[in-house]
């Protein structure tokens, strides 16, 4: 696998230092560390959001600071957590006295490193912290054990919103909760991706495979079948969907269609046309889509279906403009 880099071992900072350049008015770092991200204004009073992880799925984490979104990333190593230390100066940084709310997927480092970070705001600095794992991946049977994929998009847009709406830390974790437990996501591998330290994909698959399931990182999916038309494909990804999450005839749903990293964008549309049918035939309305890059895998290809139920609370915070160097909205 060829790629566009000078060295695996400097890959992430040399990859963040294009990022600074790029976005000098929007985003910074905490002293000299690359890794502590954070936005470059911090608005007085206002519930400070952060979040992080692994490099390697952009636009998540750290394409998401912003107006309307969240104020400070993590960034760690290719598919790796980021240190205690570096969530812990992102803490302090985007703090202004009214706390800070922690959005992480579930995984392992992560939940870990947050947590030790919430123990030194707390004991060093008295900051208020609170914490919201989003577990949206239903190739996982247990809710316990899903991983935290795409549909972290929703929980920090409308965690987001609340905090710009300058709600207290209690009301924006709640909102974040709500969000976190109405979103419900499945992915599909077509192909491997390549982690730059490593060298070689992190699995095998046939040209004549697809898997159903696949996690961010190369984790197993479901189940690995026959590679078949577009509209089969969304079809099994849609029931899957929609056997865990019960919708009423009439609902009102959000929808993402994210591509993984090297799916061309006309395929997420051709697949948004069947998530479409999927949806308006069992009688559920579709306030908006969201179609494009929102948290991928290196170069893997496949794409990943995010359904979010809306309620009046959720819909109003999701219409909410927002703007990112990676993500805009005006006003739904």
């Amino acid at each position: 696998m060829k790629k566009i880099i000078d060295s695996p071992e400097s890959y992430v900072n040399d990859m963040l230092r294009g990022i600074y350049i790029a976005h000098p008015d929007t985003l910074s770092y905490v002293n000299s560390d690359l890794r502590a991200m954070i936005r470059k204004q911090v608005i007085p009073s206002k519930v400070g959001i952060a979040t992080g992880g692994g490099s390697g799925h952009l636009p998540l984490f750290l394409g998401y600071i912003g107006d309307g979104m969240v104020d400070g990333c993590g960034v760690g190593e290719v598919f790796q957590s980021s240190s205690a230390q570096q969530i812990l100066s992102v803490t302090k940084a985007i703090d202004s006295g009214a706390g800070v709310l922690y959005v992480l997927g579930n995984y392992g480092g992560d939940k870990l490193n947050f947590e030790l970070s919430a123990e030194m705001a707390s004991t060093e600095s008295s900051i208020r912290t609170a914490t919201v794992i989003v577990k949206d991946d239903v190739a996982t049977t247990n809710p316990d054990n899903r991983r935290g994929v795409a549909g972290i998009f929703f929980v920090c847009k409308c965690a987001g919103a609340a905090a710009a709406e300058m709600m207290g830390l209690d009301e924006v974790t709640r909102i974040a909760k709500k969000a976190a437990d109405s979103v419900r996501t499945i992915g599909i591998a077509l192909s491997s991706c390549t982690i730059p330290r490593v060298g070689h994909p992190s699995f095998e698959i046939g040209d004549d495979e697809m898997e159903i399931g696949t996690g961010i990182h190369g984790e197993p999916g479901v189940y690995r079948g026959q590679f078949t038309t577009a509209k089969k494909i969304v079809e099994e990804m849609m029931d899957l969907i929609l056997k865990d999450m019960p919708l009423s005839k009439g609902s009102e749903v959000a929808v993402l269609v994210n591509g993984l990293g090297s799916t061309p964008l006309e395929e997420q549309y051709l697949a948004y046309n069947h998530v479409h049918t999927a949806l308006t035939g069992r009688g559920l309305s579709i306030f908006h889509a969201y179609i494009g890059e929102f948290a991928t895998s290196m170069e893997m290809a496949g794409i990943s279906i995010s359904v979010f139920n809306l309620d009046s609370e959720l819909k109003y915070l999701l219409s909410k403009p927002a703007k990112t160097p990676f993500f805009s909205q005006a006003q739904l």
